[in-house]
């Protein structure tokens, strides 16, 4: 896991990502030109307000958001979803791989909750610049892992967003951030993102306390995850059903990080969520 500071990278293909390594793991990594100035990627201004747009070849069929994990601590960063994001851009989506202020600087709540929507919000800036098709925002997909699904999830929750969310795939996601404090997931992370231990003043930024969400959510979950246990998909997904909403349990196999591994099978299942979508 690269830690914070590194340098910053913005990227943008206007065609195919070296379609023909897409199950070439490194290779298509090394293909992946980069254009070393800004080109509309940046948000805002802190140096961590930016992300990675990559754009297909032909018709997209959508665009995933994909939002990495960490805890919410600045020592991640966005590295840890570019495999996913060239995988899923190799099977014709466009990717937009998002960084975000983190625990350490200067990110936490409210500061992440707003990076957060206003990146997804700025995919608007960019389809108006010509650097994705306008429709491709029909389809807007999060897709997050760890405290990233936290982040995937609230996401689709937010009131009046420009760029609406239209299905969430979390990826041993963070849910319920009181049960995650009560469990001491990530040794203190929920109380460090929040500020405070978190209670019923926290439900806007608490997906459990969200529901029910108007967008279909699929949990993907392994039951040997020793960092955030599945208990946190099951009740999330059994609190949202109950509530009327649309949410499905999706059990892998592969640990915490099976599901970010590009070639796993926890990842063949993802693929095949997203790929299904419609």
């Amino acid at each position: 896991m690269d830690a914070a500071g590194g340098p910053r990278r913005r990227t943008v293909l206007a065609a195919a990502v070296a379609l023909t390594a897409a199950a070439c793991g490194n290779e298509q990594e090394k293909a992946r030109p980069t254009t070393g100035g800004d080109v509309g990627t940046d948000y805002g201004e802190d140096p961590s307000q930016f992300g990675e747009l990559l754009v297909p070849d032909g018709e997209p069929r959508g665009v995933v958001v994909v939002i990495h994990g960490g805890f919410w601590k600045a020592a991640y960063d966005l590295s840890l979803g570019t495999p996913l994001a060239q995988d899923l851009t190799g099977r014709g989506w466009v990717t937009w791989n998002l960084e975000y202020r983190r625990v350490g600087n200067g990110g936490g709540v409210p500061a992440t909750l707003d990076d957060v929507a206003a990146g997804i919000d700025h995919l608007a800036s960019l389809a108006d610049d010509g650097l994705l098709p306008e429709d491709s925002l029909d389809r807007v997909v999060t897709l997050g892992h760890s405290a990233g699904g936290h982040l995937a999830t609230w996401a689709a929750g937010r009131e009046a967003p420009r760029v609406p969310v239209t299905h969430v795939v979390s990826q041993a996601g963070v849910l319920d951030l009181v049960a995650a404090a009560r469990d001491g997931l990530g040794g203190g992370a929920v109380e460090a993102f929040l500020g405070h231990a978190p209670g019923p003043a926290d439900a806007a930024a608490d997906p459990a306390q969200q529901l029910p969400l108007d967008v279909p959510v699929w949990c993907v979950h392994a039951p040997d995850d020793d960092i955030v246990p599945i208990s946190q998909s099951r009740g999330y997904v059994d609190r949202a059903t109950a509530a009327g909403a649309t949410a499905e349990l999706v059990e892998v196999t592969g640990g915490h990080f099976g599901v970010i591994e590009v070639g796993s099978q926890a990842w063949v299942r993802i693929r095949s969520v997203i790929d299904g979508l419609r």
